[in-house]
């Protein structure tokens, strides 16, 4: 149980600027100034165009990697450019998980 508080200050932009950040995160503005403070990183949540976004993706990748799959005995360049598309989705997919 957290007793004892610690008060720091700032301007109004940079209060409104924590506030915002750790709305996005889902977090109250305490657990995020904690955090921050001790060096973790603080993960924004995704907004629900880029959760759908998200999920296109996944399924982008997930049909092109069956498609490569399909062509990689018939006609071996094919299958290596579904699959080199697919890595590039699938670093897409990681940029949001960052």
């Amino acid at each position: 149980m957290k007793r004892t508080y610690i008060k720091f200050r700032c301007s109004i932009y940079e209060k409104k600027l924590l506030k915002k950040r750790a709305a996005r995160a889902g977090i109250s503005l305490s657990e995020y100034c904690r955090s921050s403070a001790f060096g973790n990183s603080v993960i924004e949540r995704l907004t629900k165009e880029q959760l759908e976004c998200y999920k296109t993706l996944v399924k982008y990748k997930n049909n092109f990697t069956s498609i490569g799959n399909m062509f990689k005995k018939r006609n071996p360049r094919l299958a290596q450019e579904v699959a080199d598309l697919a890595e590039v989705i699938r670093t897409h997919l990681y940029t949001f998980k960052k």
